[in-house]
């Protein structure tokens, strides 16, 4: 089994072009964005230091989080799922979405085979969306 717990997309853009371009991919897939967070921000209010522009989206495909919450309630401790927006520096943006096919694998979750159907279909919709940006 692989280590990597995330579907990842290196695209040229600027930091704010890419969170768009993310945000309408995963519009297609049926996933929202619920939460922003502005690492770099938060950083220098919090503790001042500088830090690249990074952005972590917190995505969100309301009936596959209604059937996985029905499944199992603790299961929400597991979403929404996560998608950071990274500048390289170099005109380039990371792109990295969490597999929710290897979340529903996380200890016991990956014994309901309800989670693990619904985590693989969530895993197909992000999987679209990353290739759409490639």
């Amino acid at each position: 089994m692989s280590d990597t717990f995330s579907i990842d997309v290196i695209i040229s853009g600027h930091h704010d072009d890419v969170i768009e371009k993310v945000t309408e991919a995963l519009k297609v897939e049926g996933f929202g964005i619920l939460t922003t967070i502005d690492v770099k921000a938060t950083l220098k209010k919090k503790i001042d230091v500088d830090f690249r522009p990074y952005t972590i989206l917190g995505a969100c495909n309301p009936g596959l989080a209604h059937q996985a919450l029905n499944a199992r309630a603790d299961v929400g401790l597991m979403l929404p799922c996560n998608v950071t927006v990274e500048e390289n520096g170099d005109g380039t943006c990371t792109v990295r979405f969490i597999d929710p096919a290897k979340m529903m694998g996380f200890a016991s979750l990956g014994d309901d085979p309800a989670l693990a159907d619904i985590g693989s279909q969530a895993a197909g919709k992000i999987a679209r969306a990353a290739k759409a940006l490639a």
